[in-house]
């Protein structure tokens, strides 16, 4: 009996045992195909990134800088007190300074040092790290630029001149070797014999004085110049370091930088360009002073030479200059030299009338103004340069002898002729001899005080000009 009850229990739990086993075996069918399922989707995702290029495993030393962990486009210290940035330059040369453009040509190398904590790395020999520009774009540097310039580039010949330097305490060297081009206010009113002030000036175009704080990492000596720098018109007499702050009222108060430097123009090259050649045209001009008054086109042509080339050296000089509204100093220098020559053909266009005036005067009273009359020797030769003593003379001797011979007698005459032709021999021997007595004694008064009075009063103003600028 009890066997018989056990077999019916058995009976009846079976169905349900194969049942709940059918099932086991199907839920543990189902985890496999997911598990599959996914195993297949984990190894795809793995595949289709290392086939995806676009993105780029972070580098070992950006790995090490921790490059990924920060955000870099917030400055280091962020909401606390501003962060000091040293500037320290290097002037490798002043490549050309224009006067026409006011402005100056400079390479340079721009040094900064800061310290970003964000950068540190752990280094058991604490050795620093050098990079190249690539890692710039991906942290925070200074954003200084040069006020009042033109132009400016990074030279990247044979790449970008940029360097990168991280130390094991996160102090950062970043070095960029520009060449910059930048406004330089002259003052020409004492050119050529002036000396300019230039400076190159450093600010930070973003970050106020509550946020960055530029200065001059090791003060005056911040600032070094190679030793080789040279200009073709100027003398540099000095380099300098200052600082102080600009205000913009939008923004407010920014640190700025300054490198100055003295330029001191050379001055032998207007020497013989400008100041030789006026000289020379000046003297020439007194020439005309000893040349005879009646030498009408030696002396005009003289005078008006003199002035045409004083007025190509006055255009010369001010087409290289900048068309500024004061007097220079080169002005004064040639204008008054130009005055000085155009004088000298205003004083012959005076002693030209007076003589006219003086030799009417004298016809007049030799009542010969209606008759027809020779001119001495003297006067022949200034017209034509060829001396006529001998026909007149003959003339004026044999006129006056003719009206002799009507008083006298033929026998008196005729003695008295051979008598005129040996005089005339003499007279035209002494002639010769004397020339140049005769011209000195040929002029007019004016000529004569304008020999003294016009270089004496040029070589003065020459000794209060010189004494003035130099």
């Amino acid at each position: 009996m009890v066997l018989v009850m056990k077999l019916l229990f058995l009976t009846c739990l079976w169905p349900t045992a194969v049942l709940h086993s059918s099932q086991s075996q199907h839920h543990h069918l189902h985890h496999q195909q997911q598990f599959l399922f996914l195993t297949k989707h984990n190894s795809k995702q793995i595949k289709m990134r290392k086939l995806d290029s676009t993105k780029v495993q972070p580098l070992k030393s950006e790995q090490l800088l921790h490059i990924e962990d920060h955000d870099f486009a917030l400055r280091p210290g962020f909401g606390g007190s501003p962060i000091p940035v040293g500037i320290d330059v290097q002037v490798e040369s002043i490549d050309s300074i224009s006067e026409v453009d006011m402005d100056f040509t400079m390479t340079l190398y721009l040094r900064h040092y800061w310290k970003d904590e964000r950068l540190s790395f752990h280094s058991n020999k604490n050795k620093s790290m050098t990079f190249d520009g690539r890692l710039i774009k991906k942290i925070w540097v200074p954003d200084v630029f040069f006020v009042h310039s033109k132009r400016s580039f990074i030279h990247d010949t044979t790449v970008e001149n940029i360097m990168l330097r991280v130390y094991p305490d996160g102090n950062v060297l970043f070095s960029l070797r520009i060449t910059v081009s930048a406004m330089c206010f002259m003052d020409f009113s004492r050119f050529p014999l002036d000396t300019q002030n230039c400076s190159l000036q450093l600010e930070s175009y973003a970050y106020n004085e509550d946020d960055l704080m530029l200065y001059w990492k090791h003060g005056n000596k911040s600032l070094s110049t190679d030793e080789h720098i040279s200009l073709s018109q100027f003398f540099i007499e000095e380099f300098s370091a200052s600082s102080g702050l600009a205000f913009y009222s939008s923004t407010g108060w920014y640190n700025r930088l300054f490198i100055n430097f003295a330029l001191r123009r050379h001055i032998f090259f207007f020497v013989l360009q400008s100041y030789f050649p006026a000289m020379l045209m000046v003297m020439l001009s007194w020439v005309s002073f000893w040349i005879d008054r009646r030498a009408v086109p030696a002396r005009v042509s003289l005078g008006i030479t003199t002035v045409l080339t004083m007025s190509t050296i006055m255009t010369g000089v001010s087409a290289s200059m900048p068309q500024v509204s004061y007097i220079k100093a080169v002005d004064v220098y040639l204008w008054t030299s130009f005055l000085f020559v155009f004088l000298s053909v205003i004083e012959y266009a005076a002693v030209n009338y007076l003589t006219t005036i003086e030799e009417r005067k004298q016809l007049k009273k030799r009542g010969k103004v209606s008759r027809t009359y020779s001119i001495d020797a003297v006067q022949a030769m200034a017209f034509d340069g060829c001396f006529h003593d001998t026909d007149v003379d003959m003339d004026m001797d044999l006129t006056d002898f003719s009206d002799q011979c009507e008083e006298n007698e033929t026998q008196a005459c005729a003695a008295s002729v051979s008598d005129v032709d040996t005089t005339q021999i003499k007279r035209k021997r002494s002639l010769k001899g004397n020339v140049g007595r005769i011209i000195l004694q040929n002029n007019h008064v004016i000529d004569t005080y304008s020999r003294i009075i016009f270089p004496s009063v040029y070589i003065v103003f020459n000794f209060f000009y010189w004494g003035l600028y130099i």
